[in-house]
């Protein structure tokens, strides 16, 4: 009655469970659990509201790793309970739902293995994406909202929070540029996956004359940086300009010149924002945004000195093709560091980027093996 791959699966998924508990260290984990909750207990705990707010952050997330486990390995011990009832009462209606638990257990076992993978020390930040679309005119900005798109679909998937920092429209159709923070546990861990350039394929619908076109739009990605983190940003190295802010329309478009442009004169870092209804408070936005990015630059001269020493070819990530959408000839998306495909163009374009996501972090997992 039970079909022999679906006895095999819930074997596999033993056999994962048993190797995430070794890799986890759930008794350690438990003791880290104790010692924040002996913290949070002391009379002091308030004194330091950032101190706290740190302590009952690492708190959350260490408790949500052993308690996904725990409800993993009970659903786990329900399900090989279900099977021993099948094979001694036949119920057919039971196999049936048996086979539908360990489908759904395998989705959420490989889901909480992602977010495992998720372990460098700034995977847990919100991420600031921003989009420019290469030459190409209106068919490479209109290129850039499709992706505007596809990432806001991502992040309502996944319950993150989409804030628009920047927009600037296209002559015709779609964008010039657009920066957004996406904010949500993991966000960067999952999203430093989509830094590079995107290639599109496709007949243009701007085209009278119906030719195939290729289109390039960059993305790039950094984790929002928080104020613990100290950069030497000095006031004499940076040019601020002063904009109406644009868009789609919405009630935070003004008339006023409260958007801000800031240049990094020594870096040629440019970040603007014209989110927040106040010249001020748009200033504060773009500074954090400025911190991040040169933050990040930091990060990425120390890891190029290292690859340098070591005698290694880096490769610039995000000047990079990594992945190809195609229209036309034929449907096709395939990611060209990973090589996941899939021929489902209209899924992708809606949001579903997991598989990409996921190849790419168990490719960096390997490479770093």
């Amino acid at each position: 009655m039970i079909d022999v791959t679906v006895k095999q699966e819930l074997r596999e998924m033993v056999t994962r469970l048993e190797t995430l508990r070794g890799s986890l260290d759930l008794e350690l984990k438990q003791e880290m659990i104790e010692n924040f909750e002996e913290k949070m207990s002391m009379p002091d705990f308030w004194d330091d509201n950032d101190r706290a707010q740190s302590i009952i952050s690492e708190l959350n997330a260490v408790k949500s790793v052993v308690d996904q486990y725990t409800k993993l390995h009970n659903e786990q011990q329900d399900l090989e309970m279900m099977l021993e009832l099948v094979e001694e009462e036949k119920d057919e209606e039971m196999a049936a739902e048996l086979v539908e638990g360990v489908s759904a257990l395998s989705s959420k076992l490989s889901e909480f293995e992602l977010q495992l993978l998720l372990n460098q020390p700034y995977d847990r930040l919100n991420a600031i994406v921003e989009l420019h679309p290469g030459a190409g005119g209106t068919e490479s900005q209109d290129w850039g909202m499709m992706l505007y798109r596809m990432y806001t679909r991502w992040a309502e998937k996944r319950g993150f929070k989409v804030e628009l920092l920047d927009y600037q429209p296209g002559d015709e159709a779609g964008i010039k540029s657009v920066s957004m923070l996406v904010k949500g546990y993991n966000a960067y861990g999952y999203l430093k996956a989509e830094k590079g350039v995107h290639r599109l394929v496709r007949i243009s619908p701007f085209d009278s004359a119906g030719r195939r076109h290729t289109s390039f739009v960059s993305c790039d990605v950094v984790p929002e940086i928080d104020d613990t983190i100290e950069i030497e940003i000095r006031t004499e190295d940076l040019k601020v300009d002063t904009y109406r802010a644009s868009g789609a329309g919405g009630q935070h478009v003004n008339k006023t010149e409260s958007a801000i442009r800031i240049t990094h004169l020594p870096t040629g870092i440019v970040v603007a924002c014209q989110q927040e209804r106040s010249q001020i408070a748009n200033r504060d936005r773009a500074m954090k945004m400025l911190r991040s990015k040169l933050y990040e630059r930091k990060i990425e001269e120390q890891m190029k000195e290292l690859a340098e020493i070591r005698g290694e070819q880096s490769e610039i990530a995000w000047g990079s093709q990594i992945r190809s959408y195609v229209f036309h000839p034929y449907s096709m998306v395939k990611d060209h560091r990973t090589s996941v495909e899939t021929g489902n163009v209209g899924a992708v374009m809606d949001g579903d980027l997991d598989p990409f996501i996921d190849g790419f972090l168990r490719s960096q997992i390997k490479q770093q093996a």
